[in-house]
């Protein structure tokens, strides 16, 4: 399907919102580009390095619009829906951009009314550890996975339409279940992020802190280089996945459990074992991503 939007709005115009105009804009799938936002400060940022066309802090500003994409935090969702709702004509497209889509469908059900059948869950699986619209990138999302969850109701165009744009903007996209997404996601990026904020965090609690971070190198900044995401969101993320984030929890305790028995006892061949499983594991992982 060759895309060609007239209006664009997009809700939260920081780094995964800003992104995406910026990537539609270059690819010319769009004439013109209004942010949202919820200070004037944010509007005007945007503004100023070009991301945007025009900017407010209106909801009314999704009057007419092909598309809409919703790319604020996830517990900034529910009352994005509520306000967004009465401005939403018969054509509008709305998609989002959040790390978890359980809560989100729930949101759009309670809230969206006759749009419902227009609203296409989303998740770009791109970003960085930078937040705001500073950061935006007109390439984010190059080469990178887009993973959408349509609902049973959700009508064909809608979904060639939010496709169509992620595809603009140079991402692949993929189709599943909303609950498959969460339980994925909960195991492969909302559980690292919180072991790396909580590593952190561990290490600043002690006395001796700031003899550590000086002794700390590479090892310790790649495995905690994401605790340098933005907290509002990764906050929002967490709780809105909890259940299956303390699933994946549980499960990765048990697991330092076996690992804490196996150093008691200084069974070096079964650390070595552990250590060789997962580093064949992960090579196999880059290997499939070349």
């Amino acid at each position: 399907m060759s895309l060609q939007l007239d209006k664009v709005v997009v809700i939260g115009v920081g780094l995964i919102g800003g992104s995406f105009a910026l990537a539609l804009r270059s690819a010319g799938a769009v004439r013109r580009l209004v942010g949202v936002g919820r200070t004037s400060g944010s509007i005007s940022r945007a503004l100023a390095l070009g991301v945007i066309d025009e900017g407010t802090e209106d909801m009314a500003a999704a009057r007419g619009a092909d598309l809409v994409l919703i790319a604020t935090p996830v517990g900034q969702v529910v009352s994005v829906m509520r306000a967004l709702a009465p401005h939403l004509g018969d054509q509008t497209v709305v998609t989002d951009a959040g790390s978890t889509k359980r809560d989100v469908v729930q949101h759009a059900k309670n809230h969206l009314g006759g749009a419902l059948e227009r609203f296409v869950p989303g998740h770009p699986i791109a970003g960085a550890e930078q937040s705001g619209v500073e950061a935006a990138s007109a390439t984010l999302y190059q080469r990178h996975k887009v993973v959408l969850t349509p609902l049973p109701q959700t009508s064909a165009s809608a979904i060639d339409t939010v496709q169509s744009a992620w595809e603009a903007c140079g991402a692949a996209v993929q189709r599943m279940q909303p609950q498959q997404h969460d339980e994925i996601f909960a195991a492969v990026s909302h559980l690292p992020h919180l072991l790396a904020y909580a590593l952190v965090d561990h290490v600043a609690g002690h006395a001796n802190a700031g003899q550590l971070f000086e002794h700390a190198a590479g090892g310790f900044r790649d495995f905690t280089r994401i605790a340098s995401s933005h907290p509002e969101m990764w906050r929002d993320i967490c709780i809105a996945n909890r259940d299956a984030l303390l699933r994946e929890l549980s499960r990765y305790e048990a697991t330092l459990a076996r690992l804490r028995a196996i150093l008691e006892r200084e069974d070096a061949p079964a650390l070595e074992a552990l250590f060789e499983r997962a580093r064949a594991a992960r090579n196999r992982w880059l290997e499939s991503m070349k």
